[in-house]
C-alpha cells in the first residue's frame, strides 16, 4: 500500500517489457509528483501497432529496447494527486494524456512543431535512453500541461482515442481536407477508420476504406465510417521492385474502377498501412494535383513510384505524430461529430491481463472470435 493526498491506495501494477515476448505484470513503488506534474489513476490504455512491434520483436523499426520499459501511450485516467505550482488541474478531474513530453528549447519547439522535438521523450518508445516508460501502469506522474480535461460526455475509452486521433488529425490539417473532397483511407484498422472519420468531419463527401482483411472493410461501411469499402485480394509475393511497382499500379487501376467518384482517382490518399505495396499504389490512386498522406511507419525504405507523382505534380506528405491536436480532437468528441469513435473499441482487458491482450492482437481477435479493432486495457 502507499498514499497519495493522505488517502491509501492499491500499489503500482505495471506492464513491463523485458525483451520480444517477455512482458512481466509488475508491483512498483508509488513515487510521488514533482513540481509541475500530476499523478494519474489510468483508467484505459489503447494497444497500437507500435506497442505491438515491441512486444512481438523487442523493437519497433530502429529503436531497440534496451532496458525494461512498460509499454503504452493511448490514455486516459483521474487525477489523484498534483505537486507543487499545477493549476491547470486538479484531483477528481477525468483527463486525456498527451504522451511525448517535449523540450521546449530546440528549433523545432521554438517553431511551434514540436511533434519534431530532438530531445522528445515519448511514452513508451525506446528511441530515448533511459526509455520513457508508458502508460500500461496503474498510476503515472505527467507533466500536468500535458494533460487535458475531458467532459463528462466522454469516456475514458473515447479520451484514449485521442491520441491516434491526435495523429489522422494532423494529418487533415496537413493535407488541408476541403468540404466536398473524395478520400482513400488505405487500412481500416483504427487509425485508418479515425482517419475516415476526421475526413467526414471536415466535410469529405466521398470517404473509401480498404483493406485486405473483409471483416475491417465490411465493419467500415457497417458502422458509418466510410462511404464504401473495398477489400484487397490477397496474391502471391512480387519477386522484385519491378513487379510491386506494377502490381500496385494495377491495383490502384482497380480501386479506382471500383470505389472512386470518377475515373481521375482521389483528391486525397491517407496511406495508413505502411505496407510498401499500399504506399505504392496511394501514389496511383490520387488524382492529378491530388495528394497523398503517408501516416502509417512499417516500411523503412519503400521503392516509390515517383514519376508517378512528379509527372501528374501529386504532393507526397509525411506526418510523424502531432501537434497542439488535442483541444480540437476533444471538441471534435464533446460536440458530437465523431459519432462512431466509441464503436472502434471491441475489446477491454484489465491490466494484469496485458500478455493476453498481446495475444489477441497478434490474432486480430479475442477468445471467441470476435474481431479486435481496438484494444483497451485499463481498470476494469
Amino acid at each position: 500500500m502507499s498514499t497519495v493526498n493522505g488517502s491509501s491506495v492499491k500499489a503500482n501494477i505495471a506492464a513491463v517489457l523485458h525483451g520480444a515476448k517477455d512482458l512481466r505484470i509488475t508491483e512498483r513503488t508509488i513515487q510521488a509528483p514533482q513540481a509541475g506534474q500530476a499523478q494519474i489513476a489510468v483508467k484505459a490504455t489503447g494497444l497500437c501497432g507500435s506497442d505491438l512491434h515491441y512486444y512481438i520483436h523487442g523493437r519497433n523499426g530502429e529503436y531497440v529496447l534496451r532496458d525494461p520499459m512498460a509499454l503504452g501511450h493511448e490514455s486516459a485516467g483521474e487525477v489523484v494527486a498534483v505537486g507543487e505550482g499545477v493549476t491547470n488541474i486538479k484531483v477528481g478531474d477525468r483527463v486525456a494524456v498527451e504522451a511525448g513530453v517535449y523540450c521546449k528549447e530546440c528549433k523545432f519547439c521554438k517553431l511551434d512543431r514540436y511533434n519534431l522535438c530532438t530531445n522528445m521523450r515519448f511514452a513508451s518508445s525506446a528511441k530515448v535512453y533511459p526509455h520513457a516508460d508508458g502508460t500500461l501502469q496503474s498510476f503515472i506522474n505527467h507533466p500536468a500541461e500535458l494533460l487535458y480535461p475531458i467532459p463528462d460526455s466522454c469516456s475514458y475509452e473515447e479520451a484514449s482515442l485521442i491520441e491516434p486521433l491526435s495523429v489522422v488529425l494532423h494529418a487533415a490539417r496537413r493535407v488541408n481536407i476541403q468540404k466536398g473532397q473524395s478520400v482513400l483511407v488505405l487500412g481500416a484498422g483504427a487509425v485508418g477508420l479515425l482517419g475516415c472519420s476526421i475526413a467526414a468531419a471536415y466535410g469529405a463527401s466521398h470517404v473509401v476504406a480498404v483493406d485486405i482483411n473483409d471483416e475491417r472493410v465490411q465493419f467500415s461501411t457497417r458502422e458509418g465510417f466510410a462511404t464504401k469499402g473495398y477489400t484487397l485480394p490477397m496474391g502471391p509475393r512480387p519477386k522484385d521492385s519491378a513487379e510491386s511497382l506494377a502490381k500496385a499500379r494495377e491495383t490502384a487501376d482497380t480501386i479506382i474502377k471500383e470505389t472512386a467518384p470518377n475515373a481521375e482517382g482521389f483528391d486525397l490518399v491517407l496511406e495508413c498501412t505502411g505496407v510498401e505495396s499500399c504506399i505504392q499504389a496511394a501514389v496511383h490512386c490520387a488524382k492529378t494535383g491530388g495528394k497523398v498522406c503517408f501516416v502509417g511507419m512499417g516500411t523503412p525504405t519503400p521503392t516509390l513510384p515517383l514519376s508517378g507523382a512528379m509527372f501528374r505534380e501529386v504532393d507526397l506528405i509525411g506526418v510523424f505524430r502531432y501537434h497542439h491536436t488535442y483541444p480540437e480532437a476533444i471538441e471534435l468528441f464533446s460536440s458530437g461529430k465523431l459519432p462512431n469513435a466509441s464503436k472502434l473499441v471491441t475489446t477491454k482487458l484489465n491490466l494484469k491481463d496485458a500478455n493476453k491482450a498481446f495475444e489477441f492482437l497478434m490474432k486480430g481477435k479475442d477468445d471467441e472470435g470476435k474481431l479486435i479493432i481496438k484494444l483497451m486495457v485499463g481498470d476494469y
